[in-house]
């Protein structure tokens, strides 16, 4: 019954990417055209519901149409506070500036909405009400070029929605008779433009047949991300308990994969429930241990800003900075937390040892030496990339352990992934692309180890259908993503064609986006604890599927074939074992990204 659900959610996920269009000369004809353009207003200017209640005006709000709202207290605890500027998916939306009990949100029902800017998607701050359903519909983005497009907007109920793709969960509701409990949740949802097209208007859907009321909060145009590469990069796994952490600094470090002469470093609040402060930060090459190569250069943000508060669920970027990111070098990327940290979004695996100042050191984010780092840290917490100017663009590896790491030697930068990097940026025949790790150990297709909601235990992440928006098609300038996953669904019992499925779900999402969808058989695992015969059927299937694959996907690599024994099928080569049956070692993460055809990643237009 789980899993059915889950696929279900998985099923809302790709309607909302789907991206039906129009042609552009029907567009470029239309008589109406320019009349409409100029009837498109601000959304701002066409509040006509309020969602948040509380302060002076208690029973001003109404967001469901029974007199509940968000709170008011809840929203400003979590840093959303009025005119906030909320950095979701690559996307820079500001939250309505309205006071509590003031129109704050569009109820859509066709308004056409003045919208600026260039890029691959349109982000939406949304939430559904009414009947505790999903509101779905369809509506058209107008270009200045004249030519339109139309999309699919899926906006979740935002109290029985999932927790796994919501931006951020509020713990109580105003309600007529007091403040009760909630959950109250908010989503960011993306859907696909024409890459390159300046952005006119945007129309939103109309009213819904279900009953259910589709919500508009904010909306706003991808950042274009052209001139940027990933060097590096890493997905959040969950919201892990921390520290405390107090008036500490921390030292990461990553592994540079691309080299630039100017560089940007990305950071995420995901999956929290309170803002976090970013007091100070800077990055360095990488000397010894937790010493810098030379004086790190300080990070600003918001056009200079020393420090930055990073609300709830959402993320910033550093200003772009002068700095030399030399290919295959070790960074250190330093962060003061000035504050008192309970929990944070980590990266649990890292594989690789950084660094933690003593409790109230104070910032040390500008030491050259590495004499204030007495601690180490086996995970990186709030940091998830590093950009730098010039190169075509990034690939994206979507994976579970076996790209995330594990049976690796931990600090030499031997995941596969790594080692595929390696082999771009030392060939001249192709572009030389940036190759972003986003394995997550424990991961599976279909179903959520974590929920996406609260401090946890369980590291796991989302289902990479429920963190697919965020660790992929949001990533700096992605051209292609290689999806490596699904074992550990066969091995917990999701069957092969729920598997199949769910891959096949992701490449339609992936390639609505104008992305390369490069899938990789699941890998031999005989001889693990759970690796049973029934296990065996299923990854047979699905790797089946997979070879067969038609045009689901662009290309594919058969990792199972490189790693399998050939006088034993079901099981790893011994010389490429980690020595767990599951994981291979050095030599076979090596051997995998060996036998990847380069061209097959290169988009047609690379």
């Amino acid at each position: 019954m789980r899993i059915r659900h889950l696929c279900t959610a998985l099923a809302l996920l790709t309607t909302a990417a789907t991206l039906p269009t129009a042609t552009a000369s029907a567009a470029a004809t239309d008589p109406d055209a320019a009349q409409r353009a100029r009837r498109a207003q601000p959304l701002t200017h066409l509040y006509d519901n309020t969602a948040i209640g509380g302060g002076a005006r208690p029973g001003a709000a109404d967001f469901d149409g029974a007199g509940n709202a968000l709170a008011a207290a809840d929203l400003s605890a979590a840093g959303w506070t009025p005119g906030r500027a909320l950095d979701l998916d690559a996307t820079s939306l500001t939250w309505p500036r309205a006071t509590a009990g003031r129109p704050d949100n569009v109820v859509a029902d066709g308004q056409t909405i003045a919208v600026r800017g260039t890029g691959g998607a349109l982000t939406f701050l949304t939430a559904a009400t009414g009947t505790g359903a999903p509101a779905t519909g369809n509506g058209t983005v107008r270009y200045r070029d004249g030519s339109v497009s139309g999309y699919r907007l899926t906006a979740p109920d935002w109290r029985s929605g999932p927790t796994a793709t919501k931006a951020v969960t509020l713990p109580h509701l105003v309600t007529p008779h007091g403040t009760a409990a909630g959950p109250a949740r908010l989503y960011a949802v993306t859907v696909p433009l024409r890459p390159g097209r300046a952005v006119a208007s945007v129309r939103l859907p109309r009213a819904t047949a279900s009953g259910a009321a589709l919500h508009v909060f904010a909306l706003g145009v991808r950042r274009d991300d052209r001139g940027w590469t990933g060097s590096w990069a890493t997905a959040s796994s969950g919201y892990a308990a921390v520290g405390p952490w107090r008036d500490r600094t921390l030292r990461l470090v990553v592994h540079a994969g691309a080299g630039g002469q100017r560089v940007r470093v990305r950071f995420a609040n995901t999956f929290a429930d309170a803002p976090v402060t970013l007091g100070a930060a800077s990055i360095a090459v990488r000397g010894d241990g937790a010493a810098a190569g030379g004086a790190p250069r300080r990070l600003t943000f918001r056009h200079g800003q020393r420090g930055v508060r990073v609300p709830a669920g959402a993320e910033v970027v550093s200003d772009p900075l002068g700095f030399a990111v030399p290919a295959g070098r070790d960074l250190l990327v330093s962060i003061h937390l000035p504050g008192t940290v309970t929990a944070a979004p980590v990266h649990r695996n890292a594989a690789q040892t950084s660094y933690l100042s003593a409790s109230g050191a104070g910032d040390r984010t500008a030491d050259t030496g590495g004499g204030a780092f007495p601690e180490t840290l086996t995970t990186w917490p709030f940091l998830t990339g590093v950009d730098v100017t010039g190169g075509p663009g990034s690939i994206v590896t979507l994976g579970d352990s076996i790209t995330d790491g594990d049976g690796s030697t931990s600090g030499a930068n031997r995941r596969w992934p790594d080692v595929l990097t390696r082999r771009f940026q030392q060939q001249h025949a192709l572009p030389r692309y940036g190759v972003l790790n986003q394995g997550i150990s424990a991961n599976r297709v279909v179903s959520d180890r974590y929920t996406g909601e609260g401090v946890s235990t369980d590291l796991a992440g989302v289902s990479a259908g429920h963190r697919l928006q965020r660790d992929v098609l949001a990533q700096t300038s992605v051209h292609t993503v290689v999806v490596f996953e699904g074992i550990n669904d066969v091995r917990w019992g999701t069957s092969a064609t729920e598997v199949v499925d769910g891959l096949r779900a992701l490449a339609r999402r992936a390639h609505a986006q104008g992305l390369r969808v490069v899938a990789a058989t699941l890998a031999p695992c005989e001889g693990y604890r759970d690796c049973t015969a029934e296990v065996e059927a299923r990854r047979q299937a699905v790797n089946a599927a997979l070879r067969e694959h038609g045009e689901a996907f662009d290309a594919v690599l058969d990792f199972d074939a490189v790693l399998r024994d050939p006088a034993r099928p079901q099981r790893m080569l011994p010389a490429y074992d980690s020595g767990d049956h599951l994981h291979p070692g050095d030599a076979g993460l090596a051997a995998l990204a060996a036998s990847v055809d380069l061209r097959k990643l290169v988009p047609e237009q690379g």
